[in-house]
């Protein structure tokens, strides 16, 4: 987890109230609330975060299940280098063998 550093806000009452409904809706803590609402906000102004938490999950969990998945059985190609070369001569309009 990267450093953390204490800053005290002021918040209006209603604020509050909504902020500790979607804490306990989200099952995370009213700072990670706000943590998350900060970085969207930076964001939008063009700040890009260099390290993107939840997308390193993501991609991690993506990983894990690539993993479990069997390998893929090799195959035997059914096209030539030259097949592919005579196409593409054939598309741009040039004379082919």
């Amino acid at each position: 987890m990267s450093q953390m550093v204490r800053k005290q806000i002021y918040i209006q009452k209603n604020q509050e109230e909504r902020l500790k409904k979607v804490a306990e809706s989200r099952g995370v803590s009213e700072a990670e609330i706000i943590r998350r609402a900060l970085d969207n906000e930076l964001k939008r102004a063009g700040y890009r975060l260099a390290y993107d938490d939840e997308a390193m999950q993501r991609l991690y969990q993506a990983m894990l299940d690539m993993d479990k998945k069997p390998p893929v059985p090799p195959s035997k190609r059914d096209w030539s280098r030259e097949d592919l070369y005579e196409e593409r001569m054939k598309r741009y309009d040039r004379n082919s063998s």
